[in-house]
């Protein structure tokens, strides 16, 4: 009770909504649905199939203004900084995916995010208004705390079910975000995006308008909960949309060797090998495993047979799945009667027979009655991307618990289930992007994948600071924000690999793993920006000053480096060359003045600090693609930058000031 009177109103929409559904959208009453409904004069404007919602035209304008942000480099937060492969991002993602536009286009091979479902209880980021000014900004958004954190109730709001927008405000938050990520993706890159029933189907929409439909590759189902609610339909399952950016560039069908199962049961083999037990009873032992873990072996329940040479399946069809199929007689080894041929004929011709019966990989029944099948080992187990994926959900939260005594996050993704699906797609040396972070699933994910076949595949994972709840663990074990989480499990999950590595030290040397990772975070940039439309008499010295000193005085030479490197298309993990001499003064004892920076083996060359001719000589003998240096080094010397320009174009350099 609220102690207010009947409101007539709303008291009326109910009715009308119980009796008419239809002409509500998004909890409101829909005119041009209502007129259509009630009246001869029907014109629905612009008619035509389309995914529409109010804010759609804003979510394009989000979409379509540059950033002039950068990423501040972190190496005391990072591990390797200078070998590692790995990026980890505190910033948010809208920003971040401009920002990498155009360092990371068409790189990337996988995109895997598992963004907010949109349940009524979540809060997501909203796309920025264009029509306020930087005091209206700051006032809907909220201040920055003391140590510059974004405060969650200016970033976040519950987005109610309750909301006249609620699923269009869920649609701005995603459409700009998706369109940005697909620009990254190779043209035989894929995207994996999960979600439940909330807004499956409006995800499957804006996919098939940002991709195509017809790059549509499946709707997976992930069984990972028994639900006992008593509810009209029990739900056990999420999805996981998947898309190609190009489907005519992937293969016929993915094919993976990876599966914890089949290393489940070939240990669990090697174990009873070791008892020194008959082969028989190695089987027997075997199928009582199996039985005893029928939910987690999958389509291994049939690798249930024994011989010498290991576990194997007997039920490998030789048939031919349509007519026309080869015809030739084989001969039951005992009886000597032509064995019973498939329908269709074998699907190989007489030679494949041959090799295999000399492998002894051919299995005959009792006569010639039975159709001959084909032995197949377990090492030899190549597994195919199923619509339907089995698998626990609680395990995500076994595997934090192995990592951290606290409970740090909720409802964290399986380490394992990420790691299946991406075996599929991601060779050794892919670069995957996760743009909704979490709790660093993902990264760990790519880790173990590596460790499985001694890949090299690399990620770049994205994770906004939004403030963890004070009365949560993760809050009380010291993570002010789920990025300060996601990085210590990415740190813990390394030095984990570490003890490993010493432990099994041959193994590893073997695979030289990338234990390490880049921290970046999204901060202004390092360069004053003229706003020619602001200019006044006020402001005028300012503008001036900006534009013939362009970079901050707190600006380290760090951070203007990897903005340069950013900005001019190469990639975070670039090697990055110091150019240098040792000083041998008293004030400078053995520091390296660098005269300049070699990035991407000499393709690129920045020069940030002091400039002469000698200089401008080393650099032209490194004889690199381009050539960048700050304007400021050339202050007061005319003669040096007009002789620098001339010869960097003779001898056929790229050569910009900043």
């Amino acid at each position: 009770m609220n102690g207010e009177s009947l409101n007539i109103e709303q008291d009326h929409l109910a009715k009308l909504k119980e009796q008419f559904p239809n002409l509500f959208t998004e909890g409101k009453l829909d005119w041009e649905k209502l007129k259509a409904t009630f009246s001869d004069d029907i014109n629905f404007a612009n008619e035509r199939y389309v995914l529409n919602w109010a804010g759609k035209s804003d979510a394009f304008k989000v979409l379509q203004v540059p950033t002039t942000a950068t990423l501040k480099p972190l190496p005391e937060e990072s591990i390797n900084f200078d070998t590692t492969e790995n990026i980890f991002i505190e910033g948010e993602n809208l920003e971040v995916l401009k920002i990498l536009q155009k360092s990371y286009y068409n790189k990337i091979k996988c995109i895997e995010i598992d963004p907010p479902y949109n349940t009524g209880n979540d809060s997501f980021i909203y796309p920025d208004s264009f029509k306020e000014g930087k005091e209206e900004y700051q006032k809907r958004i909220g201040d920055k705390d003391s140590e510059g954190y974004l405060m969650k109730e200016g970033m976040f709001r519950k987005n109610s079910k309750d909301s006249g927008h609620y699923h269009s405000s869920w649609l701005s938050m995603m459409y700009p975000r998706l369109f940005l990520a697909k620009n990254l993706l190779k043209d035989d890159g894929v995207i994996f995006v999960h979600i439940d029933d909330n807004e499956v189907h409006n995800l499957r929409q804006i996919l098939n308008e940002i991709f195509g439909e017809e790059n549509f590759i499946a709707q997976i189902i992930w069984k990972n909960v028994t639900d006992n609610n008593p509810t009209l339909v029990n739900l056990d399952h999420e999805y996981i949309l998947c898309y190609a950016k190009n489907k005519s560039s992937l293969p016929q069908a993915w094919k993976s060797y990876y599966s914890d199962a089949k290393d489940l049961l070939e240990n669990k083999y090697q174990e009873f090998k070791k008892l020194g037990i008959s082969i028989e009873e190695i089987e027997k032992r075997i199928k009582e495993f199996i039985s005893d873990n029928f939910e987690i072996m999958g389509f291994l329940t049939r690798y249930k047979n024994v011989d010498a040479n290991g576990v194997y399946t007997g039920s490998e069809s030789v048939h031919n799945p349509k007519a026309g199929g080869y015809v030739y007689d084989i001969l039951h080894p005992i009886t000597g009667g032509v064995m019973r041929m498939p329908a269709n004929g074998y699907r190989f011709p007489y030679d494949s027979y041959k090799d295999l019966d000399d492998q002894k990989k051919i299995i005959y029944g009792e006569d010639e009655n039975r159709i001959i099948k084909i032995k197949k080992y377990l090492n030899e187990f190549e597994d195919t991307l199923r619509s339907v994926i089995t698998m626990d959900g609680r395990l995500g939260s076994y595997d934090l618990k192995r990592l951290f005594e606290e409970k740090v996050f909720n409802n964290p993704k399986p380490v394992e289930l990420l790691t299946y699906i991406l075996s599929f797609v991601l060779e050794k040396d892919d670069i995957l992007i996760d743009f909704f972070g979490g709790s660093g699933s993902t990264a760990e994910a790519i880790v173990k994948l590596n460790k499985k076949d001694s890949g090299k595949r690399k990620y770049i994972i994205v994770q906004l600071p939004e403030l963890c709840d004070e009365k949560s663990e993760a809050f009380k074990a010291g993570y002010k924000t789920i990025a300060e989480v996601t990085k210590e499990r990415i740190r813990r999950v390394i030095n984990k690999q570490q003890t490993e590595k010493t432990e099994q030290s041959d193994m590893f040397d073997k695979a030289k793993p990338d234990l390490g990772f880049k921290v970046f975070k999204q901060t202004p940039s390092n360069f004053k920006i003229w706003r020619s439309g602001d200019v006044n008499e006020e402001n005028l010295m300012q503008q001036l000053e900006a534009f013939t000193n362009p970079v901050h005085a707190n600006s380290t030479e760090l951070n203007t480096l990897y903005e340069l490197i950013l900005k001019a298309g190469y990639l975070l993990t670039d090697k990055v060359v110091n150019f240098g001499v040792i000083n041998d003064g008293d004030d400078e004892a053995n520091q390296i003045h660098t005269f300049f920076y070699i990035v991407a083996d000499g393709e690129l060359i920045i020069a940030l600090d002091k400039i002469n001719a000698f200089v401008v000589q080393l650099i032209i003998d490194e004889n690199p693609k381009k050539v960048i240096m700050l304007d400021k080094l050339f202050e007061g010397n005319d003669q040096l930058k007009t002789n620098t320009v001339l010869q960097m174009k003779d001898a056929g350099i790229d050569f910009k000031t900043i």
